[in-house]
């Protein structure tokens, strides 16, 4: 890698250029920018024929081409051509020049520093440590960590450094760790570049960090299920199955601080005759946090073995994905399940857990929604039953009701009521008449306890008897944000 100097003159070097997003963006249109997201390079390539210093990064970095040296000595001034060589960056291809390294520029202020793209092995598998850019998987971590300040935020399995450079932005001080030395040299390459500082430690996830606590940690780990083969560390972690998630959820209690958050990416085992929800769930249990398992999608066992073995540049090995089918038949696995876990430290003798499927679009990135999510939880748990009666409450905005309904003797018969939000989560709960009536008398004026005084007449019901019956919902629309606090 390059010396710190030779860092900041390729800094320089991209910053003049306007090698960010936005320029890329600016430089090629979005018809092109689309393009290159399928894999298809040829608008770009048109776009940038000029071989100017941007054309040309674009050239290089994007759309992986070979390009002659002078183009590219005047693209990386003032950084000299061969430190570039020297360290890396570059390299030398029949006189001309290619990427050495993937050098993807995040925002318009910040680069990643990684391995070339998966794709340019096609001559075969990944080298075992090979340190993956911004990808799918990273890029969803980071849409859906918590961004408020903190103190202090602690990366695990950092890899190049892509949670990491998001945490700086709100973070005091920021820890990484990671088991492959190089992949920390990526990282520490990274901040340089990007004009950030981290504390970098060799190690195994949480054991270089053993009696710290920090306000935020989040990871993207290597959570392929398994049979604890250790081939490709980006993957692999050389526990069996989900083990390597479950350790992490067990470790959260002993990283967080008071009122800290863990967030990370999992994928665990739908095992016979066990319902998923309870086994994951199964992984706070007694922990005292706060938990919410958010599974995004399901996958079958060979699906999932066809997946990481093409990702790893290993799709032509029949007898591996034999021999990694037979261990999940062995396990019981039918499916393997995709997506998020969020624990907030509370202490408390009752924590809410909640293992659910979140299929739906999401609009704008998950992390406030997760955010909102934790101080709902906080609210309700300070707001027994005595104390929601007392409260106004007033729907959210954009809720809307939607209704079936049959023939019935010449007339339509509701069957099924609906509420839902229509931004945000995009929550739907089925509502009974007695359910929808209250929401419809959350307009802030009155509390829960004055509606339900009203609907007891009309229902010819105690308000106690339908108080202890409402509530419970209450609280479920609540957590869910259907119903809010009213204000005052």
């Amino acid at each position: 890698m390059l010396s710190i100097d030779d860092i900041a003159r390729l800094r320089d070097a991209l910053t003049a250029a306007d090698f960010t997003d936005q320029g890329i963006a600016g430089r090629l249109g979005p018809d092109a920018v689309a393009a290159i997201g399928r894999g298809d390079h040829r608008a770009a390539l048109r776009a940038t024929a000029d071989r100017d210093p941007l054309a040309t990064l674009i050239r290089l970095f994007v759309c992986q081409q070979v390009e002659p040296a002078p183009a590219v000595r005047a693209a990386l001034a003032p950084l000299d051509l061969d430190e570039a060589v020297a360290g890396g960056i570059v390299t030398d291809a029949a006189g001309c020049l290619r990427q050495g390294v993937d050098l993807q520029p995040y925002g318009d202020r910040w680069w990643i520093v990684a391995d070339p793209p998966a794709w340019t092995h096609r001559g075969g598998p990944l080298p075992a440590n090979h340190v993956l850019g911004l990808g799918g998987a990273s890029a969803t971590l980071a849409a859906a960590t918590i961004r408020a300040p903190v103190r202090t935020a602690l990366d695990l399995g950092a890899g190049c450094g892509v949670q990491a450079l998001r945490l700086g932005a709100h973070a005091e001080r920021v820890t990484a760790t990671d088991l492959s030395r190089r992949a920390l040299r990526f990282a520490a390459t990274t901040a340089a570049l990007s004009g950030q500082s981290w504390e970098l430690l060799h190690g195994d996830l949480a054991a270089p960090v053993a009696g710290r606590r920090f306000d935020l940690v989040v990871s993207n780990p290597p959570f392929v299920v398994g049979p604890g083969r250790a081939t490709h560390t980006y993957r692999d972690s050389g526990r069996a199955g989900d083990a390597i998630c479950a350790e992490l959820a067990a470790a959260a209690p002993s990283l967080l601080t008071e009122g800290g958050t863990m967030q990370f990416l999992a994928n665990w085992a739908h095992v016979r005759g066990q319902d998923w929800r309870e086994r994951v769930s199964g992984w706070v249990t007694g922990t005292g946090v706060d938990a919410w398992i958010i599974q995004r999608e399901v996958s079958d066992p060979a699906s999932y073995v066809r997946l990481w073995l093409a990702d790893a540049g290993e799709p032509a090995d029949p007898q591996r994905m034999a021999d990694w089918l037979d261990w999940c038949d062995a396990q019981g696995i039918e499916g393997i399940g995709f997506g998020l876990v969020s624990l907030r430290r509370t202490d408390s003798a009752a924590p809410v857990v909640r293992a659910e499927e979140l299929r739906q679009q999401v609009a704008g990135e998950l992390g406030g929604h997760v955010a909102a999510w934790f101080d709902r939880q906080r609210w309700l748990r300070s707001h027994d039953s005595g104390a929601l009666l007392a409260t106004r409450f007033r729907a959210a905005d954009g809720l809307k009701l939607r209704q079936e309904a049959r023939r019935e003797n010449g007339d339509w018969a509701v069957t099924r009521q609906v509420l839902a939000l229509t931004d945000g989560l995009r929550w739907q709960e089925e509502v009974d008449p007695v359910a929808l009536a209250v929401v419809s008398g959350c307009d802030g004026d009155a509390s829960l306890g004055e509606q339900l005084t009203v609907l007891a007449a009309a229902y010819e019901t105690p308000a106690w008897q339908l108080g202890a019956m409402v509530t419970p919902l209450v609280a479920r629309l609540v957590e869910r944000g259907l119903l809010v606090p009213a204000a005052g």
